[in-house]
């Protein structure tokens, strides 16, 4: 059965991402990043107010194993500069098993 997660992580821009995607690495919660640029989002900020916020942002991918999905979050959580960051995963269905191998050797 496979194990894989994608976990789906907005930052403020580039650099941030890349921060958090390297400490990530280094810890060996993942096996592999991508940072995507120049995500515009619009979204309720503050809370309950009924007012849109915008932003330009990056998404932070990252590649991982659904044990791993714990542990992800809280490590973002204690990096990541705003208080409520958006965080979560995907679960993957299929993947070619020579890459699920290597991310399993790289990270279990």
């Amino acid at each position: 059965m496979i194990k894989m997660i994608l976990v789906y992580v907005t930052c403020p821009d580039v650099e941030k991402a890349k921060s958090i995607g390297r400490q990530l690495l280094e810890k060996r919660l993942c096996t592999c990043i991508n940072v995507i640029p120049g995500m515009q989002s619009l979204y309720f900020w503050p809370p309950k107010t009924g007012e849109f916020e915008e932003a330009n942002e990056a998404i932070l991918i990252i590649k991982s194993l659904e044990s791993k999905y714990q542990e992800i979050e809280d490590e973002v959580g204690k990096i990541h500069p705003s208080d409520t960051p958006c965080i979560f995963s995907w679960k993957i269905d299929h993947v070619a098993p020579k890459y699920y191998e290597w991310l399993k050797g790289e990270i279990e």
